[in-house]
């Protein structure tokens, strides 16, 4: 299949038919020829505004390389996270109707909305979440790992910690898109979906647009996903992958020819064909600067950066340039204009990581500002290359961070059990196979991948450059009792590790089983009971004293509740009456046993 991407491609380049080109764009489908052979895009459709008019909407090579299918202007591509800037115009129009206070914090409108942080909680506002400021980091694998609701994402924001106070920093995050999103909904009385649709895509006419890939892919006309390897340059086709409820964040899809109007609408601050669609104010909220972003920029012709509402702001080569990327798996795009020049690009394409998407609006501005022009497809294959062969230089020196001739400290079997984070979900550990050939194998949610020996006692998710979790690494610590009770995974480069607590087996938490650890028990001085508490809680009872609850933590032992590093461990033999109970604590252990 990949073999046949790369033959197939260079047969593919010729756009199909469409208006003819004016003003400076001569020679654009040569140059979309050179580009997408340079980087191996199997397919792109590309649109180009200009004075209020569809200067161009081309499709270029293949939606299908096996079957040869091309792209049209119809072709369905998901736009990933330009759908953030769909999202912020929902909102704008109930901003204009007086219905949304971008300021006034979201509690006032979610009672019951809560964050990690209690400033947050209290003050984080409908801007905050639009202009990434919430002092979240990305903590990107709740949603992608997930089937988990809309609403169920939004609640577990609480128990996700944020790195930074907020409004202190500019930190990309798909949770608080979809955040805002949820919270347009309930201000509008219906879903976020609903809120779109009639205040952007029906007054714009963007009839094929929809909301999610499932719908997509019923259509006759839709890309298929395909990824580049990044080592050998090979291009495969992947599977469709589900993003989780991301929704308001990035989950919409489109055509260039529907993507086209959009675009036509905020280079016109708000208008389209004589409507006004969002308010101008809030349309140039969007493309005015809210969060500096720090850092150079990447070329001497482009600005710093900074984020609006929705969008990202600089400048390219002294124009104000407006823009947003989306990239998932299979798929990237790019949404682009210079409102002050009335110019504006729009780029889908069928390859995730794709350059092409970047080079190419700045391809097109030179052109028809008349600037001098720029080898954008060098400067971009340079970068390319270089990061390949510094990859491939770390490989053959191997430069892995990995400490060879370890071994793990427990046998496989320890490692395997149910854990969880109540912000990310739960993560089992199984162990498949026998002798030599057994092996772990992680289910993060609704991801299953195998797992390898790293070192000691890190396991990782194997190397493949086609798997966006190749090399997750999970680090399972050993207790005080010599025992695996959490695991600790590398989620977010800027955060700390996410620590998944091993879960109770449920038969811990049934009548029958609990009943067999009830009654007296001969400790010094005066006996300790352990009871039943609502058929599914055993207590540890002091006479004289509150009752303790025992937390279920394995096998039969429970861990004593406000008393840490304390542990009972009921011995009974054949499943029937505990007979005695080990008492485990930081310095010692003990036996009683149970009275008569």
């Amino acid at each position: 299949m990949a073999n046949r991407i790369l033959v197939l491609l260079a047969a593919a380049i010729a756009p199909l038919a469409g208006a003819e080109l004016k003003g400076n764009l001569d020679g654009f489908d040569e140059f979309m020829a050179k580009a997408m052979q340079e980087f191996k895009v199997p397919g792109a459709a590309v649109a180009v505004v200009k004075d209020g008019k569809i200067l161009l909407a081309r499709g270029y090579g293949y939606r299908d390389v096996s079957r040869k299918l091309p792209i049209t202007t119809e072709t369905m591509f998901p736009i990933a996270s330009i759908t953030k800037s769909f999202t912020v115009t929902a909102l704008g129009t109930l901003v204009d109707e007086g219905l949304l206070d971008w300021d006034k914090p979201a509690r006032e409108y979610l009672p019951g909305f809560r964050m990690y942080d209690p400033v947050a909680t209290e003050q984080l506002s409908a801007r905050d979440m639009v202009t990434h400021r919430s002092g979240l980091p990305r903590h990107d694998a709740v949603w992608y790992s997930s089937s988990f609701t809309r609403e169920h994402l939004v609640e577990r924001l609480q128990y996700l910690e944020p790195n930074k106070p907020l409004r202190a920093k500019f930190q990309y995050n798909n949770l608080m898109f979809l955040t805002a999103g949820y919270l347009g909904g309930r201000i509008a009385g219906s879903s976020w979906e609903e809120l779109v649709r009639r205040k952007a895509l029906e007054p714009l006419g963007m009839k094929r647009t929809v909301f999610t890939s499932e719908d997509a892919q019923k259509s006759p006309d839709h890309a298929l996903p395909y990824r580049k390897n990044r080592k050998t340059e090979v291009v495969s086709e992947i599977e469709f992958t589900r993003w989780g409820d991301v929704g308001p964040a990035g989950s919409m899809n489109s055509c260039i020819e529907d993507l086209a109007k959009y675009l036509l609408m905020h280079v016109n601050r708000g208008t389209f064909e004589g409507k006004q669609v969002l308010g101008r104010n809030n349309a140039e909220q969007m493309q005015a600067p809210q969060m500096a972003i720090q850092g150079r920029p990447l070329f001497a012709e482009l600005g710093e950066s900074a984020y609006g509402m929705g969008l990202f702001i600089n400048s390219y080569r002294g124009h104000k340039h407006v823009s947003h990327g989306g990239n998932l798996d299979g798929f990237s795009a790019q949404f682009s204009f210079l409102p002050n020049d009335g110019v504006g690009v729009a780029v889908l394409t069928n390859l995730d990581g794709a350059f092409l998407r970047d080079l190419t609006p700045y391809y097109v501005y030179d052109r028809l500002l008349g600037l001098e022009s720029i080898d954008w497809v060098g400067r971009f294959r340079e970068i390319e290359s270089k990061a390949r062969d510094q990859e491939l230089s770390a490989d053959k020196k191997g430069y892995t961070g990995q400490k060879p001739g370890t071994r793990p400290a427990h046998e496989l079997a320890e490692y395997a059990g149910e854990y969880e984070h109540p912000g990310y979900g739960a993560l089992a550990v199984r162990v498949e196979g026998n002798g030599d050939a057994a092996k772990l194998v992680m289910k993060l949610n609704d991801v299953e991948r195998p797992l390898e020996h790293f070192h000691f006692d890190t396991f990782q998710v194997p190397e493949n450059p086609l798997d966006v979790f190749e090399k997750m690494k999970l680090t399972f610590p050993t207790d005080a009792q010599g025992e695996v009770s959490t695991v600790q995974a590398n989620m977010d480069v800027n955060v700390k590790e996410i620590v998944f607590r091993r879960a109770p087996e449920k038969r811990m938490f049934e009548t029958a089983f609990l009943r067999a650890f009830t009654g007296e028990y001969d400790a010094p001085g005066q006996p300790w009971t352990v009871a039943l508490a609502g058929g599914k809680t055993l207590q540890l009872i002091f006479p004289g004293a509150p009752p303790r609850r025992l937390i279920p933590r394995r096998g039969t032992r429970f861990d004593v509740e406000d008393m840490t590093g304390v542990t009972l461990e009921f011995k009974q033999e054949g499943g029937g009456p505990a007979h005695e109970v080990v008492v485990f604590t930081p310095d010692s252990a003990s036996v009683m046993p149970r009275k008569k």
